[in-house]
């Protein structure tokens, strides 16, 4: 497990970033392939998906030194910016995104839902992505050690997970799980459980977008997102618990630990999702008309 792709000269391109830009690619495709199927401006759609990643890795960059300034202490403003190894908030790009969609929508008139709907697979793809990123990464959101049977032994290959983790100057470590400068101690695969949750957004989205109700699958999106990772990830990952509720990890533990700043935030978004698609199960379906295709998307019209 390397975290590097390849490298020309002394430039190199990190799998982490690779993987995620991958993602948005085919994510991109798909939508617009969507977006000409439905009659709607794929030009228009071209310049939201452009912006929305653009501000997308600002909101999330943000949003992640926000909430984990313990891995910028003595930082420079260089390491503040560098994305290439990672240490993004999901989150906060979807936030990022979701705020360039509502600008474009109001300017240009045309429905928020039926454009931001299209990039939920390419979300999906993203999460894929960044999760086998994380995996090359080898330190990227470590699970916690659990005496479960799905514990996972890392092996010493991964020389990224093992000189962080046998740190004790990092924040988070199991260097007292170390022998050698190895970890020895089975851990919840973390990562690999975001890969899973991706595929299952990914899945999920193909079923969703058959709903002809505005706002479907943008809410079902939200709520299953967030009550998956909460879940199937961010109970089992090496994060501190803000709320002390409860804690299990060790060689006789589970591994688990509630409730962690992600899973508090993951609340109010899932309430949210909830009343939202309460109140749309019962509407009617919208008839989509094609909206005109034009080559300048101001002159764009609902």
């Amino acid at each position: 497990m390397d975290p590097v792709a390849f490298q020309i000269g002394s430039f190199t391109v990190a799998w982490y970033g690779l993987l995620i830009t991958a993602g948005i690619l085919a994510g991109a495709w798909i939508a617009t392939r969507l977006a000409r199927q439905r009659g709607l401006n794929a030009d228009l759609l071209s310049d939201m998906m452009f912006w929305a990643v653009v501000w997308g890795l600002v909101g999330a960059r943000i949003v992640f030194i926000l909430t984990s300034p313990q891995n910028f202490e003595g930082a420079s403003f260089l390491d503040y910016i560098n994305l290439r190894q990672g240490g993004i908030s999901i989150h906060g790009g979807l936030i990022g995104g979701i705020l360039v969609l509502v600008y474009y929508a109001r300017r240009y008139k045309v429905n928020f839902y039926r454009y931001a709907e299209l990039m939920v697979p390419g979300v999906g793809l993203g999460i894929i992505g960044g999760r086998i990123g994380n995996i090359m990464n080898g330190s990227d959101t470590v699970g916690r050690v659990t005496n479960w049977p799905i514990g996972y032994t890392w092996p010493e290959s991964a020389r990224g997970f093992h000189d962080a983790m046998c740190n004790r100057a990092v924040t988070l470590n199991l260097a007292e799980y170390c022998q050698n400068g190895v970890v020895t101690a089975p851990v919840h695969f973390t990562q690999l459980y975001g890969v899973f949750i991706g595929v299952a957004i990914v899945l999920g989205s193909l079923l969703w977008l058959r709903s002809r109700k505005p706002g479907w699958v943008f809410w079902q999106f939200w709520l299953w997102y967030s009550l998956l990772r909460s879940v199937v990830e961010e109970t089992f990952r090496l994060n501190p618990v803000s709320w002390p509720v409860y804690l299990s990890e060790g060689l006789d533990g589970s591994g688990i630990g509630l409730f962690t700043d992600t899973q508090l935030f993951s609340i109010p978004i899932i309430l949210i999702s909830l009343f939202m698609l309460f109140r749309l199960r019962n509407a009617p379906d919208v008839q989509y008309t094609p909206e005109p295709q034009r080559d300048d998307p101001r002159k764009q019209r609902a």
